[in-house]
């Protein structure tokens, strides 16, 4: 290893304070004309005799939502795997067909309790709290308290507006309304979330 590389990477670290790999790798490129590749060989040689600590670099955020979908939206397609399946059992499970009624009043609490207020909260908060001085985020105790106080108070508004639809307060369109109110939050959500962070990362 270059000597001289090695210690101007030692004092950039103390000096600078690069959060991660990427943000020193960048800083050096600017110093060293050498390949990405080698300077990233001196910081992980580094890192490995313990002379400097990094964070690995992390990885872009897809520039398509679709690419954004197929990779990082995992609590996007638990949700509406979620919101599906409870949809599906509520109309194939009977009341009376024990014990598989018990999965149906499992799902069922989730739907009404959780799902709705969850994908709510995400299109109102996209991203988790990053650091003590975040604001417009949330960590994950605010996140699960308001997705169910919002999930409880969003429920009773559907069946009050259904009472005044020709189809009245029954099951099958408090079920189709919920599914559809959770099915456009959690996709106002994930397309707002995938916004916000090729936001936070260009800045």
């Amino acid at each position: 290893m270059d000597k001289k590389i090695t210690e101007t990477i030692i004092q950039m670290v103390k000096e600078k304070k690069p959060e991660n790999v990427e943000q020193l790798v960048n800083l050096l490129k600017e110093k060293f004309s050498i390949p990405e590749h080698k300077i990233i060989e001196y910081i992980l040689q580094l890192q490995s005799e313990g002379k400097i600590t990094l964070k690995k670099p992390s990885k872009p955020t897809p520039q398509s939502l679709i690419a954004y979908l197929k990779t990082e939206a995992h609590w996007y397609w638990i949700t509406m795997i979620l919101a599906v399946t409870t949809t599906l059992v509520v109309f194939t499970i009977p009341e009376n067909l024990f014990p598989l009624v018990y999965i149906r009043y499992l799902l069922g609490a989730i739907f009404v309790l959780w799902l709705p207020g969850y994908s709510f909260v995400k299109a109102l908060f996209p991203t988790g709290a990053t650091n003590e001085k975040s604001s417009g985020n949330l960590d994950f105790i605010e996140r699960i308290a308001l997705s169910m106080g919002l999930s409880l108070a969003l429920v009773p508004i559907v069946g009050l507006l259904l009472n005044y639809t020709p189809w009245g307060i029954r099951l099958t369109p408090i079920v189709l309304s919920l599914f559809a109110l959770t099915t456009v939050f959690a996709t106002a959500a994930v397309i707002r979330e995938h916004q916000t962070k090729i936001k936070t990362r260009a800045s």
